[in-house]
């Protein structure tokens, strides 16, 4: 399966830290990006309207905060031929996006796209999206100055599931290419969407990885990438037959569709991971419940080795283990801290790269271990990967937390 290259969503891109007199109403009322001459490389030397989506990106916001407008690229000394040309871009004041939300500090990068659109990202300074923007698009930190670098796209590598959920979250639709089980599917399931324990076995069972055995890091990820890319195709078959019935004039109708596709995808990714993990502790012969109640009618995802033992009063607290499942952490991660109370320490399996040092920081100190695929960790600073966990060194840990399984590890 592949989703392209970067390169497929920008041809290329300029970062640097912004300036005060970039968005500080009270320093300067230019509304221009500076330190920008470079961006010649990718818009030419004429005067011309560039067609962009803004977004502000911060661990504070509980949303992407957007806008749209056209900016304008142009020579500020075009008409003083004594001088060099030295380049602005120029947004209106209608675009309030910078003044409003961005700091002296915070990371710019300005990526133009294959349509000649561009995306102007904004990171707030030391947030975890600052640190994906850094590890998608390979900047150094050393590189950051106030003076815009820019570089092309051309030749980069294959993007992976993390790649992939950054750019969503900036609202770029990755194209999943790969076999076509479409009818397969509809063959198997019909016009409609399986539950998803069945969508999860299927997509093992047409998975290039076989078992956990061969090494739960890799293949937990290549069973969830074949689950993605199952799942999109069927998606796009349901949902462009249901576009094609139209709404007519059900604007509520058509709202409460668009959000229950996007609700669909989020509950199910969380349960998919969960559903592979369980295949996976199985096959290794961990014990575990799954989702049984604790104090105060909270639900772990799993237990070790299961909750019979949790709520037995003479198991050794000390041999009992949780992990809680999230797709993405943000700060959401703080909602596992009030499961399974007696379990001091808690552990937590996601899929987010890069979070940033003072979110892992707090993490520690709030007992909380996070665990992610080996391959993941890359993302991450080399201080945060001497404290991370992967999921082989996570079920050698949970092998350890009572007998062998029984009768599907559910108790």
């Amino acid at each position: 399966m592949s989703r392209g290259r970067l390169n497929d969503y920008y041809s290329g891109i300029g970062f640097k830290r912004l300036r005060a007199t970039e968005v500080d109403s009270a320093t300067s009322h230019g509304h221009e990006f500076q330190g920008i001459s470079v961006f010649r490389n990718l818009f030419g030397t004429g005067r011309q309207e560039l067609k962009a989506s803004l977004l502000y990106l911060s661990d504070h916001q509980d949303d992407v905060i957007s806008q749209t407008g056209d900016l304008s690229w142009y020579d500020s000394r075009e008409h003083d031929p004594n001088r060099s040309a030295e380049y602005r871009l120029y947004y209106p004041a209608d675009i309030t996006i910078v003044q409003e939300y961005a700091e002296p500090g915070d990371l710019v990068v300005i990526g133009r796209k294959p349509d000649d659109s561009i995306d102007v990202l904004i990171a707030d300074a030391g947030s975890t999206f600052e640190r994906q923007l850094l590890w998608l698009f390979a900047i150094d930190e050393s590189e950051l100055e106030e003076n815009f670098h820019t570089k092309e796209l051309q030749g980069t590598g294959s993007l992976d599931i993390a790649g992939q959920h950054i750019l969503e979250y900036i609202g770029i639709e990755v194209d999943l290419h790969g076999e076509d089980f479409l009818d397969d599917m509809l063959e198997r399931f019909g016009p409609g969407f399986p539950d998803t324990r069945t969508f999860s076995a299927y997509a093992r069972e047409n998975s290039p990885a076989d078992s956990s055995l061969d090494g739960p890091d890799s293949v937990l990820l290549a069973w969830i990438e074949r689950e993605e890319m199952l799942f999109r195709a069927l998606e796009k078959y349901i949902v462009s037959n249901r576009l094609k019935q139209g709404f007519a004039d059900d604007v509520d109708g058509f709202i409460a569709y668009s959000l229950s596709v996007l609700n669909r995808r989020k509950s199910r990714a969380g349960q998919a991971m969960e559903h592979h993990l369980e295949h996976a502790f199985q096959e290794h012969g961990i014990s575990y419940s799954r989702g049984k109640i604790t104090e105060n009618r909270s639900r772990p995802d799993f237990l070790f080795p299961g909750v019979k033992e949790y709520h037995d009063p003479v198991y050794p607290q000390g041999q009992l283990l949780m992990l809680g499942v999230k797709t993405t952490c943000k700060d959401r991660w703080r909602q596992v801290l009030s499961e399974a109370e007696k379990i001091r320490l808690k552990h937590l399996f996601t899929l987010e790269p890069a979070i940033s040092e003072y979110q892992t920081d707090e993490m520690k100190q709030k007992n909380l271990q996070l665990v992610l695929p080996a391959a993941l960790h890359i993302s991450y600073t080399h201080g945060q990967q001497a404290w991370l966990m992967n999921l082989e060194d996570f079920f050698d840990l949970a092998k350890n937390r009572g007998a062998p399984i029984t009768s599907g590890g559910l108790f």
